[in-house]
């Protein structure tokens, strides 16, 4: 009888546990933002709101990553079951990035409440940065057109080297799967979100529209080499190894995700590596060309300023964003990011000279290029 009685008593406690641990899990606690950006010494608030709370005297505590940075009030508060919305003000007190966190007493779900607030030096260059980001933008967008016009008026596509071509169009393909499958696929999303409770999706809407404004003008480019005077030009045997190569890769990564080895996002991540790839290859095969040549006949200039112009406006903004938040880790602890972007311009000069200085244009030049690679 007593051995019946204990094993009520258990069975009690675990139902009541039970019911209380379903109880606390219909609560959601979420705030409205994930980022905020404030100037030195000024403050921003967000508001936690709390639904269906049916645990008593629950206290959030906030915990900020740098407390040099940045300042909490309230630091903590405790929940009521009929107060849902609270106000919470975060100070900036010096320059820099700092992720506030929390914990709740008792334990209860709470991994949606974090942010990251960025605290700058000056209004003015913030947006003088913004500005710096559009004109970048514009001037990359644009820069696809100088080259598609030069081939139509001239009814040729000589002097445009192929490889370069095949290398830029699987470049901006695999980064255009990368962007919108990190922003539309809702498995992707959450997969990423399981992977990293704490981060932000790392593209936007101008990502992606940027890759397919690039990937579609690329492809105006290739059907333009199909109906235009091409001459004796191909891709070339390295350029087939490399596309070949690549393709091996792709394929390979796809029976990995179909066999359950990686996740899809994981074949994301992969594409996003190729372009990198490819952004520091394919000027290469394109350099080659004209020092063959001895001309860059055929190979837009205009192009090349523009192209020279968007990524001065991009090391400019890393250089300004990185002096108002004092965040130089993310232009020089990032050196594949400031590498290519210093590698692309080093090429855009190069390109620059061999217009201007080593192969200057002439009226009459022989715009067949001899076999090469």
């Amino acid at each position: 009888m007593m051995a019946m009685c204990g094993y009520t008593g258990i069975l009690t406690v675990v139902v009541l546990i039970l019911i209380t641990a379903t109880s606390i899990s219909q609560c959601e606690i979420k705030i409205n933002t994930h980022q905020l950006s404030m100037k030195i010494n000024e403050s921003q608030s967000f508001i936690l709101t709390v639904t269906d709370l049916q645990q008593p005297d629950v206290e959030v505590r906030f915990h900020p990553e740098y407390k040099d940075r940045i300042a909490v009030s309230p630091s903590a508060i405790t929940l009521s079951s009929d107060h849902e919305e609270y106000t919470i003000t975060v100070e900036g007190i010096g320059i820099g990035k700092s992720l506030l966190t929390a914990h709740s007493t008792p334990n209860i779900s709470i991994d949606g409440v974090f942010l990251t607030a960025t605290i700058y030096r000056s209004k003015m260059i913030d947006i003088l940065s913004v500005i710096i980001g559009w004109a970048y933008f514009a001037v990359w967008s644009v820069s696809f057109y100088p080259q598609i016009y030069t081939n139509y008026e001239r009814k040729s596509v000589v002097g445009l080297d192929f490889d370069y071509l095949a290398l830029n169009m699987v470049g901006y393909l695999s980064y255009t799967i990368f962007t919108i499958g990190m922003y539309y696929i809702p498995e992707i999303i959450m997969e990423y979100m399981k992977r990293y409770p704490r981060s932000l999706i790392p593209v936007t809407f101008n990502d992606i529209a940027f890759n397919i404004h690039g990937t579609i003008a690329i492809i105006v480019t290739i059907f333009q080499c199909f109906v235009y005077t091409r001459g004796n030009q191909k891709i070339s045997i390295t350029g087939a190894v490399i596309l070949i190569a690549m393709g091996i890769a792709y394929f390979t990564s796809l029976l990995l995700v179909y066999f359950d080895n990686i996740h899809w996002i994981d074949f994301l991540y992969f594409c996003s590596y190729i372009k990198l790839l490819i952004t520091l290859l394919k000027y290469i095969p394109q350099a080659y060309l004209n020092y063959k040549r001895k001309s860059t006949d055929g190979w837009s200039i205009g192009g090349v300023f523009l192209d020279l112009l968007g990524g001065l406006f991009s090391m400019l903004q890393m250089i300004l964003d990185s002096h108002n938040y004092d965040d130089w880790v993310s232009v020089f602890g990032n050196p594949s990011k400031f590498g290519l972007g210093f590698f692309s311009i080093v090429f855009q000069f190069m390109f620059i000279a061999q217009h201007y200085i080593l192969y200057r244009p002439t009226k009459h030049r022989d715009l067949i290029p001899t076999d090469y690679f």
